[in-house]
């Protein structure tokens, strides 16, 4: 089975879409629906005619306070594409990238692909194996590397990530 996090894929897209949706703390955004723990935020970026929405959770580890997450789910403005966002904070160990793991299933690693001054984002456009085994899982664990050897595991619950995927627009 090819790997779910392809760095070809990753450059697709950076082209579709750019960063049109940035973290639930800077969000000028509305939130639409809540689904378990994760909400339908929306938002018209600037310059676009049509309001953009993604699925999201904000989430912090659990030992570490300063370790958070942005995770959210989009789809492109054409539709074609299904895409995974994380976003995790400065200081992160960039050349190991972003692994993850759903309920103790190593599912492999996301490169990341930009910084900005919030954070250092790592997207993979969400096939549909990936996006099957979100919906089935219970936990997602998002780790990321302070260093080569030291991976700091931070577990996003995926309770209403089904429900809010089929409600997103």
């Amino acid at each position: 089975m090819k790997s779910l996090f392809q760095i070809g894929l990753i450059t697709l897209v950076l082209a579709l879409v750019g960063s049109t949706i940035p973290s639930q703390a800077q969000q000028g955004g509305k939130v639409k629906s809540k689904h378990g723990v994760w909400s339908i935020i929306c938002d018209t970026p600037a310059g676009a005619s049509n309001e953009q929405c993604a699925l999201m959770q904000n989430v912090v580890a659990e030992d570490r306070a300063e370790v958070g997450l942005s995770v959210v789910v989009l789809k492109t403005a054409d539709r074609k594409a299904k895409i995974l966002r994380v976003l995790a904070p400065l200081g992160v160990l960039l050349p190991n990238g972003l692994g993850l793991n759903v309920d103790g299933k190593d599912i492999g690693r996301a490169y990341f692909v930009r910084c900005l001054k919030d954070g250092c984002f790592a997207e993979v456009i969400l096939e549909d194996n990936l996006l099957k085994t979100l919906k089935a899982g219970t936990t997602a664990t998002f780790i990321v590397f302070q260093s080569p050897e030291e991976g700091i595991g931070i577990p996003v619950d995926l309770n209403g990530f089904s429900e809010g995927f089929s409600k997103l627009p």
